[in-house]
């Protein structure tokens, strides 16, 4: 979606990114290495936790909504599994731990 985005907003080619948003690709992975949902993340909008400071909410914001709406086009597959992704019910991770303790 950052590739889609910055080659139609900030001019560049297919498959790189301008600085900013590349800060930005950087900045998000080290935030989802970090995520304690690991690989069952759930979409930004249905997750309990906040792990983006405000201006890379923002960017990200920015980002999904000039994206999402395009995403069917280029990357039908992924666009549905998104859709789905964002049905599923996001628990909070320490209730997920205290319920396993149980």
């Amino acid at each position: 979606m950052v590739e889609l985005h910055c080659a139609d907003r900030h001019g560049s080619k297919r498959g790189t990114t301008c600085v900013d948003c590349g800060e930005f690709l950087a900045y998000v992975q080290r935030r989802l290495e970090k995520c304690p949902y690991g690989d069952d993340k759930p979409t930004c909008a249905k997750c309990p936790i906040h792990c983006y400071k405000p201006a890379q909410r923002e960017m990200a914001r920015e980002v999904m909504r000039y994206a999402g709406p395009r995403m069917p086009l280029r990357h039908p597959w992924l666009s549905v599994r998104h859709v789905l992704d964002k049905l599923r019910r996001a628990e909070h991770p320490m209730d997920a731990r205290r319920r396993e303790r149980d």
